[in-house]
């Protein structure tokens, strides 16, 4: 009797100290799940995960408008007819691509708004596309096919409204917006037209003093800079912010840093979006839709890092490449309830759709899965990377969807490269080599849970007389 309450108090004592380091650690992890929130759920931040969200079925159409342009239609037809196939896959570029910069500009203004529970969305996208006009100089060196440079004016070149200016629409969009949103509350600048009017018109008049202040001040501004300094807003900004930002960004191992920091929000059972989709991921699609442009064009790829590279080489399965996850459990897993997720698993895993992995598995909150979680989407962004800069495949050239399945997907972004599916395949079988000794852990570790749960269950019923 004196050993069992002995015994007892000894098991009560280690309960209370794995209760505090418990208590500590949930602690660490409810302030860092907190800030990574706070983060994400920054109004300006969501603001450009929603317009790109938006937006992305017409990068989308565009990287496949230049994929049949420079490969399919390539491949069946010749002549006139080539001509006129790739004059159908211009004009989708044209409306997409060429654009982009505009079009991102007044999806931002409209998303900004929706944040903001702004009354006329609408009209902050109108703001925004027109401001950015605005901001653009009002003469432009153009070359002719003729190889002569000259100056024009009245003309809104593609390098002003494409992809050169998509940093540019995200600040002026950004900017404008929230300028004409403060001003349009001001109740004085406001025109009633009363309720006898349709709603259209009665919006329409309400913003009619803040547009006109709104897109003065802007005017006002490009002015001086056109007339005093010699620029635009649209040179600044892509000169002196983004520019140097996606170069740092969208660098290997800026690429490496980021991306492993929205995997390890993962791992707190917080969504990577957070840092991948707010911050990394729209500098990646200006790069891919720089090469996109380039590809059509027949000039140098620019960019080796971009969304497409990142997506078909580091999210093989979904974050973490879980497809060499449920790979390495059918092979060495012992453990039934993770074979069992695993089956479960494989068909939304072929679409980079994880989440039954990451919950169900479970990859949140369990340490015995960190390492290859974080390691093999970086093994697959760094092969692929030193697999361009070495020529063994090309660089992407197309945005596919990241729903893509392996081996398709690094053959569609590469406009049919057979090597990029090579270096897919090799990305995939070294993914399952490095999660294998993993999936042996975490089987012993579950394992160990389980006795010590029943340890526990025995230890709950004892008898003192």
């Amino acid at each position: 009797r004196i050993w069992r309450i002995a015994d007892t108090e000894k098991q009560n004592k280690n309960l209370r100290e794995r209760n505090m380091e418990n208590t500590e650690k949930n602690s660490f992890i409810t302030k860092f799940a907190d800030f990574a929130a706070k983060l994400g759920n920054q109004i300006h931040l969501r603001t450009l995960r929603d317009a790109f969200a938006t937006i992305m079925p017409l990068y989308i159409l565009a990287g496949l408008a230049v994929l049949l342009n420079n490969t399919v239609f390539t491949w069946i037809f010749s002549g006139e007819t080539l001509e006129t196939f790739q004059y159908w896959g211009n004009l989708l570029v044209n409306g997409t691509l060429n654009i982009s910069g505009l079009l991102i500009a007044g999806v931002i203004g409209y998303c900004l708004a929706i944040n903001r529970e702004f009354e006329n969305p609408i009209s902050c996208a109108v703001v925004a596309i027109a401001g950015l006009v605005v901001m653009m100089p009002m003469t432009v060196e153009l070359t002719s096919v003729n190889e002569i440079t000259d100056t024009f004016s009245g003309v809104l070149p593609f390098s002003n409204l494409g992809t050169g200016s998509m940093f540019a629409g995200i600040i002026v969009g950004l900017l404008i917006t929230e300028f004409f949103i403060w001003i349009s509350r001001v109740k004085a600048l406001q025109i009633n037209l009363g309720a006898n009017v349709p709603p259209a018109v009665g919006k329409s008049f309400n913003v009619l003093i803040p547009v006109i202040i709104v897109l003065s001040v802007f005017a006002v501004v490009s002015t001086l800079l056109g007339k005093l300094a010699g620029t635009d807003l649209i040179t600044l900004i892509t000169t002196f912010i983004q520019e140097p930002l996606r170069h740092i960004g969208t660098s290997l191992w800026g690429t490496v840093i980021l991306y492993t920091l929205g995997n390890l929000l993962w791992l707190f059972g917080i969504h990577q979006s957070v840092i991948y989709s707010s911050i990394l991921e729209p500098l990646l699609i200006i790069n891919i839709n720089e090469n996109i442009a380039a590809f059509a064009a027949g000039e140098a790829i620019p960019n080796i890092i971009n969304v497409s590279q990142v997506t078909s080489f580091g999210l093989l399965g979904g974050s973490g490449s879980t497809i060499c996850l449920l790979i390495a459990t059918f092979i060495v897993g012992r453990n039934a309830a993770t074979r069992n997720v695993a089956k479960l698993s494989i068909a939304p895993g072929l679409f980079n759709i994880n989440e039954p992995v990451l919950f169900g598995y479970p990859i949140v909150y369990n340490i015995s899965m960190a390492i290859p979680f974080l390691l093999v989407p970086v093994m697959g962004i760094i092969i692929s990377y030193f697999a361009t800069v070495t020529g063994i495949m090309r660089p992407c050239v197309a945005l596919v969807p990241w729903t893509t399945p392996v081996l398709i997907s690094g053959f569609l972004a590469t406009a049919g490269d057979f090597m990029a599916v090579g270096v897919q395949a090799v990305v995939l079988i070294l993914g399952v080599l490095i999660y294998m000794p993993f999936v042996k852990i975490n089987d012993r570790v579950m394992a160990r849970q389980a006795e010590l749960a029943e340890e526990d269950d025995d230890d709950d019923v004892f008898d003192i007389d």
